[in-house]
C-alpha cells in the first residue's frame, strides 16, 4: 500500500501545480502524459500481428498465460480476441474513464492499481495477502469501465439488445472480464471461453456467446471493429473537451 500512497501523493502534487495553467495549456501538457498510460495501439498491433503473421503460435504465447504448445489455430484466434476484448477495458477505457473523471491523478492511480494486480494479484503464498488487496482494488476500479467497454463494443456492431452481454458475462470468475469478452463474442457471432489449458492443467471455464468456432475471418472482423471503436472514443473525447472548455 506504500506504493499506492506514494503514487497518489505525487499525482495530486503534480496536478496541483498543473492547475495554475489555463485550461488549454493544461490539456496540451496533460494529453501527452496521459497517452503514456494508454495501450490501445500496442494492443491493436499485437493482435493484428497474430492475425497476419505465419508464426501465430509463437506470437500468441507472448500475449497470453495459457498453454500454447499444442494450441490449435481456432484457439489462437480465440485467445487473441479474448485478449483484445479484456485489455480494451483494462488498457484503454478504464484509464480514460478515470482521466475524465479525476484528471491526471485518476489515470495515474488507476494504472498503479492495475499494475499492482498484474504483478501480485494472483494466488501465491508469498504475496497472498497483498495480492488479494491488489486484486480487490482492481475489481472495484474496473467495475464500471468493464461494463462501459461491453456497451461500447455492442454499440459499435449495432446489436439490438446492447445489454445482452450480461447473461454470459456474469459467469466469468472475474466480476469484470466476462462482460467485454461476451460482448465481443456476440458481435462476432462466435463462442469464446470454454475449457483452457494453463500450466499443464485444464481449467473449466464457461462459454461466452453461442456462435461458431473462432476463425481467422472473425479475428479480421474484430480488427475492423476496433477501428470503429477508435472513432467512437475519439469523437466522445473531443465532445468532452469541447463541453469542458465552455463550462
Amino acid at each position: 500500500m506504500f506504493v499506492l500512497t506514494a503514487v497518489t501523493t505525487l499525482a495530486f502534487v503534480l496536478d496541483y501545480y498543473l492547475g495554475f495553467f489555463n485550461t488549454t495549456l493544461y490539456i496540451v501538457i496533460v494529453a501527452p502524459i496521459a497517452s503514456v498510460f494508454l495501450a490501445h495501439k500496442m494492443l491493436y498491433d499485437s493482435v493484428k500481428e497474430v492475425a497476419l503473421a505465419p508464426n501465430k503460435k509463437e506470437l500468441i504465447a507472448k500475449l497470453v498465460s495459457r498453454d500454447t504448445e499444442n494450441i490449435t489455430d481456432s484457439n489462437i484466434y480465440k485467445a487473441a480476441i479474448e485478449t483484445y476484448a479484456e485489455n480494451l477495458s483494462d488498457g484503454v477505457i478504464a484509464p480514460l474513464f478515470y482521466l475524465l473523471l479525476f484528471g491526471l491523478p485518476g489515470i495515474i492511480i488507476y494504472k498503479t492499481i492495475n499494475t499492482m494486480d498484474s504483478m501480485v494479484g494472483y494466488k501465491n503464498e508469498k504475496y497472498e495477502k497483498f495480492g488479494k488487496v491488489a486484486a480487490r482494488l482492481d475489481d472495484v476500479a474496473n467495475y464500471i469501465p468493464a461494463r462501459i467497454t461491453a456497451l461500447l463494443i455492442m454499440l459499435s456492431c449495432k446489436q439490438k439488445n446492447i445489454f445482452a452481454f450480461y447473461t454470459d458475462g456474469k459467469k466469468h470468475e472475474s466480476p469484470n472480464a466476462g462482460h467485454p469478452i461476451t460482448a465481443m463474442a456476440l458481435c462476432l457471432d462466435v463462442t469464446l471461453g470454454g475449457d483452457t489449458s494453463y500450466f499443464g492443467k485444464i481449467k473449466h471455464k464457461p462459454n461466452f456467446g453461442n456462435g461458431t468456432k473462432t476463425t481467422q475471418e472473425a479475428l479480421h472482423f474484430m480488427l475492423q471493429l476496433a477501428k470503429k471503436i477508435d472513432k467512437i472514443i475519439i469523437f466522445s473525447l473531443a465532445l468532452f473537451v469541447i463541453i469542458s472548455y465552455f463550462i
